[in-house]
């Protein structure tokens, strides 16, 4: 089941940034990403990346550890800039607005873009019903009907509503580990974002519970537009549509999944995807 837009006060959708689209251009691409650097301090870890992503489709970012893959998806959520001496430059255009434009509130970035992690991490003291709903309540919303509708929802759409119906009052904690990273995608989409960041979803998880992130991606396109950084390049493979190969802070390919994998233009990709290094 796709979830529905809702009107939920302040987070309803389109967000309005204090920013005049008259000037913003148009784009066909959902996300537009130029000449982005970024740094840790004086270490460079992304170097000029370049990037187009069209709405309702899965891109994988691949490439060997430490190539800059997490920090690309932080910067377009704008997490990066929370790190100490952490910076970017450059623009990621949402919609044709830049999201780096000081006009632009971060808050309201990380509401359009949610963001799910490599490790499940399901708020500790609440309960499975609480966990969804705590950003709701966050940002004051208070119709409890509106509420229940939106948790519902958003665990059927991550597919463990069947699953935890029965139980909504007990700590999310005490879920399984696929059940987690399930709640916690549960939990972002009850924001409403139109991308979904996702952080090597399924690395903490075995091979049932990853099959089962890996169906919800393939569903969850429809309404929305899916990001995810992998190391396992099967599941790449599996679930995406574009590929994205980085190395060294560098975007080195990108282009549709099966011309990745099968006929690569980059000899570095290559080299990659047959297991020659990384």
């Amino acid at each position: 089941m796709s979830i529905g837009k809702k009107e939920i006060g302040n987070i309803s959708h389109p967000i309005s940034y204090s920013y005049n689209y008259n000037n913003a251009t148009t784009e066909r691409y959902k996300l537009t990403i130029r000449n982005l650097f970024a740094w840790f301090g004086i270490k460079q870890v992304l170097k000029n990346i370049n990037l187009d992503i069209k709405s309702h489709i899965a891109t994988a970012i691949i490439g060997p550890s430490g190539c800059g893959k997490t920090t690309l998806i932080r910067c377009i959520n704008r997490m990066h800039e929370m790190i100490p001496d952490a910076r970017a430059k450059g623009s990621v255009n949402l919609d044709g607005v830049d999201i780096y434009d000081k006009a632009v509130d971060p808050v309201t970035i990380k509401r359009r873009i949610g963001m799910v992690f490599q490790k499940p991490n399901p708020f500790p003291t609440m309960s499975i019903y609480d966990n969804v709903a705590a950003g709701l309540k966050l940002n004051g919303i208070r119709d409890k009907k509106l509420i229940d509708d939106i948790v519902r929802e958003s665990l059927e759409s991550a597919a463990l509503w069947e699953e935890v119906k029965s139980e909504l009052n007990k700590p999310g904690i005490g879920l399984s580990g696929g059940q987690q990273q399930r709640l916690c995608i549960a939990r972002a989409l009850a924001m409403q974002p139109e991308i979904l960041l996702m952080d090597e979803p399924t690395s903490a998880l075995d091979p049932i519970a990853s099959s089962k992130i890996e169906e919800l991606i393939h569903s969850l396109k429809k309404d929305l537009t899916i990001i995810t950084v992998t190391h396992n390049m099967q599941q790449a493979a599996r679930v995406s549509d574009y590929t994205a190969f980085m190395y060294l802070g560098e975007l080195v390919e990108y282009g549709p999944t099966k011309q990745i994998f099968e006929n690569p233009r980059n000899e570095l990709t290559e080299r990659y995807i047959s297991g020659k290094f990384g």
